[in-house]
């Protein structure tokens, strides 16, 4: 039987987070550290480390790298993730732009 495909059901326009309920604080950490994840596991997976090589690349117990791996970053600061950055050699640049305000805003 044919296998069937996987269709979004729902296609998103912005951040995510916001869409999903998140206060807009807590939206903005955590879009940050899903793009800091993404090029961590970038970074990991061109170098196919290991977790024991991670464990001492990164200075930090393997639960940590396991949960790392896994996506599991809730409980992981910002801080965290740009020090196994730092010592996966890969750089950081912040950016910040004024927010373009919605028609909304403009009209009250």
């Amino acid at each position: 039987m044919p296998r069937k495909r996987n269709r979004p059901s729902y296609i998103t326009k912005g951040n995510i987070f916001d869409e999903l309920g998140f206060l807009p604080h807590d939206a903005v950490t955590l879009k940050i550290k899903a793009k800091i994840l993404s090029a961590l596991l970038d970074r990991i997976h061109k170098r196919q480390y290991t977790q024991a090589q991670l464990a001492e690349i990164l200075a930090d117990y393997q639960p940590n790298i396991s949960n790392l791996l896994n996506g599991k970053i809730s409980k992981m600061s910002i801080e965290k993730l740009l020090q196994y950055a730092t010592r996966l050699s890969l750089d950081a640049h912040i950016s910040m732009r004024v927010k373009p305000r919605s028609k909304k805003a403009q009209v009250a």
